[in-house]
């Protein structure tokens, strides 16, 4: 057993770390609260554009409208992944989960893939694994959709040169605070609503249904990539304020599973000392 010494640096260490675990605990609480508001409120637009635009994607065009890239379908010879992962760690095993699902995509696809990474921790896995990283992006914790037009633009601009037949977007989709689950779904082109031939979703354009769907779809990509940019938040501050307070928890058992080996350690070198003082008189008495 480890002397008094010892157990005594080694319960003020664990002490000190977690003070340090339950700091960033309350760190990451407050802006988990703020990141879950914001996914909350975004969310049914998100859905809800998406199914207008599917609806769009399944009425049949006119073929003199202006042809609109993002909406045709071809044959997949290359694909794009977006990936979203945090700047830091300490946030459990979310880092893993998503890397884990990219790096299986990757692996099954039958063309080449080519990467844009938003955060650290998804660009080193895709560097590490030999993936082909194609651009690096960095946003913050509270980012507007001027921050990631760029990473949208990006995107469009690779679908619409032929760089990419598919992009798929790649993030952990916030569930609740202690399930967050990865998620890879398609972006680019629009997947087209499932409509019987004699069914329309009766919307009224104006000024016509081409010109509408051209400025509408770029808004869509910019949209998506933002708020999927904000489940990847909202997820990683959930995840590291549970991986914060189970470190916590556990520090604190750690210190009181030393802080009884202490104690006996204490009983037994004050029952060690009795015993030489009894034998003493003893002998003295002999």
């Amino acid at each position: 057993m480890p002397n008094l010494r010892d157990l005594r640096t080694r319960i003020r260490s664990v002490k000190n770390t977690a003070k340090v675990t339950k700091a960033m605990q309350m760190i990451a609480a407050s802006k988990m609260r703020r990141a879950q508001d914001m996914v909350r409120s975004g969310r049914p637009y998100s859905e809800r554009i998406q199914q207008v635009l599917a609806d769009l994607a399944a009425q049949a065009r006119d073929p003199e409208d202006v042809p609109i890239p993002l909406l045709d379908v071809r044959p997949v010879e290359r694909t794009l992944i977006v990936m979203i992962t945090p700047d830091r760690g300490l946030a459990g095993g979310l880092v893993g989960s998503i890397n884990r699902a990219v790096g299986q995509t990757i692996r099954d696809s039958e063309t080449p893939v080519d990467v844009i990474g938003i955060g650290r921790k998804g660009q080193s896995f895709v560097v590490r694994v030999g993936g082909n990283l194609k651009a690096a992006f960095s946003v913050g914790d509270r980012p507007s959709l001027d921050d990631t037009r760029a990473i949208s633009a990006m995107v469009i601009s690779e679908y619409e040169e032929g760089n990419a037949d598919q992009v798929l977007l790649a993030y952990s989709k916030f569930i609740s605070t202690s399930v967050q689950r990865p998620n890879i779904q398609n972006l680019i082109p629009i997947e087209p609503a499932s409509l019987q031939a004699t069914q329309s979703v009766g919307y009224i354009f104006e000024p016509d249904a081409a010109s509408v769907l051209k400025s509408l779809v770029p808004r869509y990509v910019d949209l998506l990539v933002y708020h999927a940019i904000l489940e990847a938040i909202a997820s990683e501050h959930s995840a590291r304020m549970v991986a914060m307070q189970s470190a916590t928890d556990n520090a604190l058992e750690l210190v009181d599973e030393l802080t009884l080996d202490m104690n006996k350690a204490r009983q037994e070198m004050v029952t060690s000392e009795l015993l030489d003082i009894i034998g003493g008189t003893l002998s003295l008495k002999a």
